[in-house]
């Protein structure tokens, strides 16, 4: 027995054991490794420890092994709540164990249920299947039954007919025959595996162009069109008619039209009509326009008929039809307000509405088309225009009478007839529109009615005082003398009038006033002459478009709609409209693109065909007459559209043959940056009437150089403007004749050539001064002198009386009783008138 004998080796208990790890790295390598293992500790408790649920602790028996500080009675209280705690946690384990048994059965019920329903559709669509197959067996048989009786049949063919037993086999194969459950669960199992199969394929990959307009390829059919596959089996297995007949359609044709248009013209699918265009070598998306020719083209590959419209036609879809007589309903009338600045027309529609309107106007005149509705003592309502009386505004003032019943001309007694009276009296006259004269401020000392109504005979007026049909009243805006007489004479000429309006139908007005608010956007003041304008119309107003958001009164009220003679503010334009355009509300907003579009497109011919020269002649005449006409450029920003058109006509008024001024462009709204960038480019300065640039656009002026002027009263930017245009002209140059010489003797001095001695007769000679010689008092010579020298000294000037010698500047044809003229040039500024 050797010493190590009985000897254990030194060691841990439950030590690590040598084992092996593979390892995998990258392009298929690996390694082994050995590691160490170690067994996990396992505590076993002693015999004893915990006897069961009723055991107590050793704390609780032995005293010496229980906490200190702790009495009996705590120990057992704390024990008491430890077995509590593990009774709870029990009864919760249990109770979740139950639900979820619960929800796991409700599970598998609902499973079973989907399934049972699943496999009933699939009988179904199997029965339906087999009655529609059986169905169609059947008619091939009769018809082939037919077939045989008419003709007679063929020889024998030994080989055909063991062709036709062997189809007639599989047929009764193939037939219907019982089904039982296993059979049955193999089908559906193999249709499951085949339709996992075709979504695997149909989800895999991409479709591209080329294999969609293949058709072929690798592409599955969608679930969509199976269904519609089965759909189309169950209608036919039903009897009902599968195949509808195709509807031709009368498709109109503009000029130009957008793919998808034209696809729902026809009523046919947008990636069908771009798959013929592509067919024909045309690679267009759905929104891209297309021609007339190829559009027909198109129209008749899908069998539908073309009907040619032009241009124009789109406009066709505004409602023209004559309202009904019984549709007719009474409604207030319009009345326009017309004269002279400063005769008070805004403040007696003032003093008829009791506001203070004049208090918000720039220098106390009118620079809007206001609209407001006045209720009377009567109950009477009535819808009022005030229109600016100065003489910028006359075609605000000409819109105002196109669009009124009633115009009521004010005259201020102690004034008279005016420039803008006339004009007044002319567009009524125009419009074929009834005058009430209102002889205003009647309460002053230096009214004088009388001489109103002799001065307004000169223009074909005639009021009723002068035996005349026209109504005049005397009234005072300050003291409200004449009101009530005023409102009666309104009223009973709306009565003569008969104004009737049929509020049940498509809306149509006039844009009275149109402005960029930034808040609101675009916001048009429109009075309402048919229909009723609610709020979601869609509308087209002149080159724009838009639909109701919401509808102001002149309260400042939201309002739902508006009716006939109603004036309101809309907002909901794609843009800001002219001044004077007519609303009209149509039934879609493709329609009312397409009226806007076509609009604008011939707005801009018109304006290109007015600007461009027909001849080359006309283009020359044209390029010199620009040539020698200088112009003055400016940009207008104005806050409506009205008063952008009255600055722009001023404009064009100021200038005569030798200078002009020159708008390149006009808007409504703020200075923009881009404003500031055209005015850079033009060297132009920027008029802003009631705006203000923006922050970026002031920047931008600021290291442009760009000059911005602000204005809000007409009379200063149009003289303002007058100034600048002035400094554009050349300036005048006048002659001063300042005296005259006589030649007494021609002298020839070296160096310098022929000196003529002079007796200056008249007035003054200077050497500074222009002169001309004069012989037999015809001018020969014109330039300036040489030399003027008194004695031998040269001097500056020589007075009247005195003798001196002259030599003129490069001219020596001079003689003895020749006159020298002298004079002196004079630059004189000019002025516009």
């Amino acid at each position: 027995m050797s010493d190590n004998d009985g000897k254990k080796t030194l060691g841990l208990r439950g030590g690590s054991r040598p084992g092996q790890v593979k390892q995998s790295f990258s392009h298929g390598r690996t390694k082994n490794v050995v590691v160490e293992t170690k067994r996990k500790r396992v505590v076993v408790p002693k015999p004893g420890a915990a006897s069961g649920a009723g055991a107590t602790s050793p704390a609780a028996g032995d005293p010496k092994k229980r906490p200190a500080g702790i009495s009996d009675a705590e120990l057992e209280r704390r024990m008491k709540a430890l077995q509590a705690a593990k009774a709870r946690e029990t009864e919760e384990a249990e109770a979740r164990a139950a639900e979820e048994k619960a929800r796991e059965e409700e599970r598998n019920r609902r499973r079973e249920e989907t399934e049972a329903k699943e496999r009933e559709e699939r009988e179904r669509e199997e029965a339906l299947k087999a009655k529609a197959e059986e169905e169609d067996r059947k008619k091939r048989d009769a018809e082939e039954a037919k077939k045989s009786v008419k003709q007679p049949a063929p020889a024998a063919d030994p080989a055909a007919a063991q062709a036709a037993e062997q189809r007639g086999a599989g047929k009764a194969a193939s037939g219907p025959r019982k089904k039982d459950d296993r059979g049955g669960a193999a089908d559906r199992q193999n249709r499951n595996t085949k339709g996992a199969a075709r979504d695997d394929g149909r989800r895999s990959g991409k479709l591209t162009l080329n294999q969609a307009l293949r058709g072929g390829g690798d592409r599955h059919r969608s679930v969509a069109s199976m269904r519609r596959k089965q759909e189309r089996a169950r209608q036919k297995a039903m009897g009902e008619q599968v195949d509808r007949e195709k509807i031709i359609r009368d498709v109109q044709l503009p000029e130009a039209i957008v793919v998808s248009e034209l696809a729902v013209r026809m009523a046919e699918r947008v990636a069908d009509v771009v798959k013929s265009l592509m067919n024909m070598g045309m690679m267009v998306t759905q929104n891209q326009s297309i021609d007339a020719d190829t559009a027909e083209l198109i129209i008749e590959e899908f069998g539908h008929k073309v009907v040619r419209v032009s241009d124009a036609d789109v406009e066709d879809v505004i409602d023209q039809v004559e309202d009904k007589e019984e549709d007719l309903v009474d409604r207030p009338p319009v009345i326009t307000i017309m004269g002279h600045v400063d005769h008070g027309k805004t403040s007696l529609l003032d003093a008829i509405r009791n506001a203070k309107v004049t208090a918000g106007e720039a220098g106390g005149i009118t620079q809007h088309i206001g609209a407001y509705q006045v209720r009377t003592d009567s109950g009477a309502v009535l819808s009022f225009l005030d229109t600016p009386g100065h003489a910028a505004f006359t075609s605000m003032r000409a819109r105002g009478a196109q669009v009124t019943d009633i115009v009521v001309l004010v005259v201020a007694a102690d004034d008279a007839v005016m420039p803008q009276t006339i004009e007044a009296i002319n567009h009524a006259k125009a419009a074929k529109v009834p005058m009430i004269v209102a002889i205003n401020k009647c309460d002053k000392p230096a009214a004088n009615p009388d001489q109103v109504r002799a001065e307004l005979l000169q223009h074909e007026v005639i009021v009723e005082k002068m035996s005349g049909d026209v109504q005049d009243v005397e009234v005072s805006a300050i003291t409200g003398q004449g009101l009530d007489e005023l409102l009666e004479a309104i009223a009973l000429q709306a009565e003569i009038l008969e104004l009737k309006a049929n509020p049940n139908r498509a809306a149509s007005g006039a844009v009275i006033e149109a402005q960029l608010d930034v808040g609101r956007g675009p916001v048009a003041t429109v009075l309402v002459q048919n229909g009723t304008l609610k709020q979601g119309d869609i509308f087209v107003v002149g080159e724009q478009y838009g639909k109701v958001r919401a509808l102001v009164n002149d309260q400042g009220d939201r309002v739902s709609e508006a009716g006939p003679s109603v004036p309101v503010e809309v907002l909901g334009l794609n843009g800001t409209p002219e001044a004077g355009d007519v609303l009209n509300v149509v039934d879609t907003e493709a329609q009312a693109r397409e009226i806007a579009e076509y609009r604008e497109q011939a707005a801009k011919d018109k304006r290109a065909a007015a600007g461009a020269a027909t001849t080359l002649e006309q283009m020359m005449a044209k390029a010199k007459a620009d040539e020698d006409v200088a112009e003055l450029p400016i940009l207008v920003k104005a806050d409506v559209q009205g008063s952008a058109e009255a600055i722009v006509q001023a404009m064009e008024k100021i200038g005569n043959d030798e200078v002009r001024v020159r708008v390149l462009h006009y808007g409504v709204g703020a200075i923009t940056e881009s404003d500031i960038g055209l005015a850079e480019a033009s060297g132009a300065p920027v008029i802003g009437f009631n705006v203000r640039a923006n922050a970026s656009a002031r920047n931008s002026a600021n290291q442009k150089g760009v000059e911005i002027r602000y204005y809000s009263i007409i009379y200063d930017l149009v003289d303002d403007v007058k100034a600048a245009a002035s400094g554009l002209l050349s300036a005048e140059v006048r002659e001063n004749f300042i005296g005259y010489a006589e030649i007494r003797e021609v002298f020839k001095v070296s160096g310098v050539g022929k000196v003529a001695g002079c007796l200056v007769t008249e007035g003054v000679a200077r050497r500074s001064a222009g002169v001309r010689l004069l012989r037999d008092n015809v001018v020969i010579h014109e330039g300036t002198l040489k030399t003027l020298k008194r004695f031998k000294d040269e001097v500056k000037e020589v007075q009247s009386g005195q003798e001196c010698g002259m030599a003129f500047e490069n001219y020596d044809d001079i003689r003895p009783n020749d006159v020298i003229e002298i004079f002196e040039r004079e630059e004189v500024e000019r002025s516009l008138d």
